[in-house]
């Protein structure tokens, strides 16, 4: 279905890792793939230019998406039986990306979250402001044995004028994951000029494609034929966990 790469005259970048930890791939439970023909088919183009396994990431919000295993499990058997019925035997398990709020608290407490290999969370900021006392937080998740890693943080504009709270949250444990999307400039050229700016400091843990439709498919198929691309990727199999994190 998917022949992104037809044009000769560019050779596409190869990707710097194997293992999508972020996307929005389980069909009808958030603002990602709408049903399974639809995220079968974001997956295949996901393969073409060089997933080989995917962990997806349903957003858990309170009120808006209040995703567990009884809303996600489902969703994935139909996923999987899609992808049966396409001989198609990528690994698609599944954790969550959760945003700081009082039902994440919640599920905290009462030992519910859904997590990553080997003990790994995937939390999100508000976009309007950093979480109060996010330095607690990342400190008792660490107490609990967790591993937190914090999703795009390029695209929490309030760290733009205080750069060096990133470098004080990652130094505390935080583990920070950007976002491919980001560097393909979907979101514009602020996400992509702060995204370099943590691949130069050296604060990028993880990346992920954080992909909820097709378009974001081809987009990132068009970023992956640039010399950023190239550049990119060379620069982040210096610094990214993807593939030895959840083995």
């Amino acid at each position: 279905m998917f022949n992104f790469f037809s044009n000769k005259s560019k050779t596409p970048a190869e990707l710097c890792f194997g293992t999508d930890i972020h996307c929005h791939i389980v069909p009808g439970i958030d603002d990602g793939a709408p049903d399974a023909e639809n995220a079968a088919d974001i997956i295949e183009g996901m393969q073409s230019f060089g997933i080989r396994r995917i962990i997806a990431s349903p957003h858990v919000t309170q009120v808006t998406f209040e995703n567990d295993n009884s809303t996600i499990e489902p969703a994935l058997a139909m996923l999987h039986a899609e992808l049966d019925r396409r001989g198609n035997n990528i690994e698609v398990l599944h954790s969550a990306e959760y945003r700081i709020d009082e039902l994440f608290h919640q599920r905290l407490e009462n030992n519910e979250l859904m997590l990553l290999p080997n003990n790994h969370i995937l939390i999100e900021n508000s976009f309007i402001q950093e979480p109060w006392n996010l330095d607690n937080l990342v400190f008792d998740l660490q107490l609990r044995g967790l591993v937190p890693i914090l999703a795009h943080p390029e695209r929490y504009a309030y760290y733009s004028l205080q750069k060096n709270r990133y470098r004080t949250l990652h130094d505390a444990g935080l583990n920070f994951q950007i976002n491919l999307l980001s560097l393909a400039e979907a979101y514009g050229p602020a996400e992509r000029s702060m995204a370099e700016y943590l691949i130069k400091q050296g604060l990028v843990d993880f990346i992920g494609t954080d992909i909820h439709r097709l378009s974001h498919v081809e987009k990132i198929k068009h970023y992956l034929l640039s010399k950023n691309a190239r550049n990119d990727m060379k620069a982040l199999a210096e610094l990214i966990k993807n593939d030895t994190a959840f083995v």
